[in-house]
């Protein structure tokens, strides 16, 4: 098995009506049942992208999308598992048809607005980097 090297984030959303409407998913019960962004490991194998790329698809079956971010924000942070955690944050817009397909890490999901995922959100960082993408989009 490949070690891990990093943790990848990635934010999806769309436009609708002109605002920003982000996914958040609520992980199983066993998983800590709380609301967050796609995240998953990066393998010494892959690269940041490609890992964004793989954890997007195998918790939203999402593969196609219309812009793909990279160096949106970066954060560490500790666990006792792994130690010190690297956790770079990609942003991906798709198109408004899309939906995600959850994978059975998650259990329910949910498109809010800014305000809306922030007040869900359990970590800071990960509020950090949904406000990063708002500045992108809103450039």
């Amino acid at each position: 098995m490949p070690k891990r090297i990093a943790q990848v984030e990635i934010i999806v959303y769309k436009v609708v009506d002109n605002q920003p409407l982000f996914l958040l998913l609520k992980r199983i019960e066993s998983r800590g049942g709380f609301w967050q962004p796609i995240t998953g490991g990066a393998n010494d194998d892959e690269t940041l992208q490609a890992a964004a790329k793989r954890e997007l698809y195998e918790e939203t079956q999402i593969k196609d999308y219309l812009n793909f971010f990279e160096d949106v924000y970066y954060f560490e942070f500790d666990i006792e598992i792994h130690g010190r955690i690297k956790e770079y944050v990609f942003a991906v817009e798709i198109d408004t048809n899309t939906d995600a397909i959850l994978s059975d890490e998650h259990e329910e999901k949910k498109w809010c607005n800014l305000e809306e995922a922030l007040k869900l959100l359990k970590y800071e960082n990960n509020k950090e980097g949904f406000r990063k993408v708002f500045a992108i989009i809103n450039k």
